[in-house]
């Protein structure tokens, strides 16, 4: 279990003032929504059943799971084909790369905010769920070599280069869990168009938790906001993200906000939900250099992903062509390289509280 209140982050620094950049505090920056919960309740005999291997119950790692589906130039995942609409290509790969290193940089280069993170913590199991390239799951295991690491994900793309005290599997975690032994720390990203069943999500997330331990997910709204006008309706951005809001919806995995999910994860069990509000700037129109820096890696994130993004939710449920796609898509590019238009994404990181969000303007330049 982790050690609390002793390797909480501090929540607040010095105000930056709001001509410098995006007007947070000196420990936040513009960040997905993320969601710290600490798990209260347990019933101490939930992992009396003997142990099983996930990997040996639920998967064999066949010929078939490493033989991707191929479509529109992209590859997807084969194991449980069509639950994951984004591809498992090496091009998303690095992006996956490129987008843990815009993590990193937003939390000051820490791993996240639950206190597990602290390097005394003494966390002992951490589960990293839809782990992708296993990055994240890496530095967490070198950074902690007293914890097991286990990453799971529908494709079989981490790294086989690993420390000891990591070990992926490849399952669909909406399916029962099998792990005997429970958890201190669950840690997510970017799954809210993965996950069809929250609440069972959450509930089996709440099962396979020690007491006090934490779930933390880091999500972003669906749709960029904006505080002064510049982003309209009519500009490609918005319509692209209506349109993929539709799609995923189609494919029975919509985008959730973050204050819904917080009311799920109260029903499943889950106590002193907190939600905090940060950005990532569309492009590098803040004013304040570290700030212009993270909007810089937000775009590199979104030209390297708008691709995967779009084309097989467009294509499988919206019935566009490839081409449609493709030409719809340079429009879009040009609204997010357009620094007079300045568009955020509200990001989420929470910790042990009760629920609060504090959303703060962006300065232009």
């Amino acid at each position: 279990m982790c050690n609390d209140e002793a390797n909480r982050p501090a929540a607040t620094g010095p105000v930056i003032a709001a001509e410098e950049g995006i007007g947070m505090t000196a420990r936040q920056t513009a960040l997905p929504y993320v969601t710290t919960l600490i798990v209260q309740n347990r019933y101490p005999d939930r992992f009396s059943q003997p142990a099983q291997s996930l990997a040996s119950s639920t998967t064999s790692l066949s010929s078939s799971i490493f033989n991707h589906r191929v479509e529109n130039g992209r590859t997807y995942h084969r194991y449980k084909d069509g639950q994951y609409s984004y591809p498992n290509d090496e091009k998303e790969a690095d992006r996956l790369d490129l987008q843990h290193n815009l993590f990193l940089l937003t939390f000051y280069y820490q791993l996240g905010l639950a206190p597990c993170n602290a390097k005394d913590s003494g966390v002992k199991r951490v589960l990293d769920v839809g782990t992708g390239t296993g990055l994240w799951a890496i530095e967490f295991a070198d950074e902690h070599p007293e914890a097991e690491v286990s990453g799971v994900d529908l494709s079989p793309v981490q790294s086989t280069a690993l420390p000891p005290n990591v070990k992926f599997e490849v399952d669909d975690i909406e399916e029962p869990w099998t792990y005997s032994t429970p958890f201190d720390y669950i840690h997510t990203r970017m799954m809210t168009s993965s996950i069809c069943d929250w609440p069972r999500f959450f509930k089996q997330a709440f099962e396979h938790l020690e007491v006090g331990g934490y779930l933390e997910i880091q999500e972003t709204d669906l749709d960029p906001h904006c505080d002064d006008g510049t982003l309209k309706p009519e500009h490609a951005m918005v319509k692209w993200l209506k349109l993929l809001g539709e799609a995923v919806e189609i494919f029975g995995h919509p985008f959730v906000d973050i204050p819904n999910l917080a009311v799920l994860m109260e029903e499943a069990g889950f106590v002193d939900v907190t939600i905090k509000t940060y950005k990532w700037p569309v492009n590098e129109w803040p004013k304040d250099p570290h700030y212009k820096e993270l909007g810089s890696w937000t775009h590199a994130n979104c030209m390297e992903g708008l691709e995967g993004w779009t084309l097989a939710p467009y294509t499988r449920a919206l019935n566009w062509t490839k081409e449609e796609v493709l030409v719809f898509l340079a429009e879009v590019r040009t609204n997010m390289k357009n620094r007079n238009i300045h568009a955020y994404w509200p990001m989420k990181p929470g910790e042990k509280k009760k629920t609060t969000a504090t959303e703060e303007p962006a300065t232009q330049e």
